[in-house]
């Protein structure tokens, strides 16, 4: 018997919020687009999901408005994804649900990521609040995020993951072309 997809019978704001992010793969992509990916070919190619449900899942986000989907020139015309200020405010919840995975779900595995208020360069604690500031809570776009000794996987060398071993602000566009190549060189001329 297969599972069923909504939370009809169940009425709280949580069920709500599952309906739009509980599926396989959309907090990954919500994830991604903090990091900031916003290619559909980059979302791809780091998640290694099926170019149907990947379509899907943009399609979900955008509808919901969390992901606002804009045109960029590029010959030819493409699409990115890129979160709204309702798919930013996510950004508390992913955050606990990283920091939690990295406490009780990553075994002796080394830290992937870690990440600063770039204000202060103070590491955030479990909670995304900055120690040294005081702020509660830091915004997304003050953020940067750095990899850590377990950011570097011989398994992993599609261009996000790649891009991610250099420090970067959350919410910025990731790039994934590779640094001194001339394709690299003419994207920076091209700005």
């Amino acid at each position: 018997m297969a599972l069923k997809k909504g939370y009809a019978a169940q009425h709280c704001s949580l069920a709500r919020t599952l309906e739009l992010v509980g599926e396989r793969w959309t907090m990954l992509v919500v994830r991604d687009a903090f990091y900031g990916v916003r290619r559909f070919s980059d979302f791809q190619a780091h998640l290694d999901v099926p170019r149907a449900v990947l379509s899907a899942r943009l399609g979900t986000l955008t509808e919901a408005g969390i992901l606002e989907k804009r045109r960029y020139e590029q010959a030819p015309p493409r699409d990115e994804y890129v979160l709204t200020e309702r798919g930013r405010q996510l950004w508390p919840a992913l955050y606990a649900l990283l920091a939690w995975g990295e406490a009780h779900a990553s075994g002796s595995r080394p830290v992937r990521r870690y990440f600063l208020h770039q204000a202060c360069g103070c590491r955030l604690d479990p909670a995304g609040g900055c120690p040294e500031c005081g702020l509660g809570t830091v915004p997304p776009g003050d953020i940067e995020v750095h990899p850590g000794p377990g950011a570097d996987h011989p398994d992993r060398q599609d261009p996000v993951s790649r891009a991610m071993l250099r420090p970067h602000r959350l919410l910025e566009p990731l790039d994934t072309v590779p640094t001194g190549s001339g394709a690299a060189e003419q994207q920076r001329n091209s700005r």
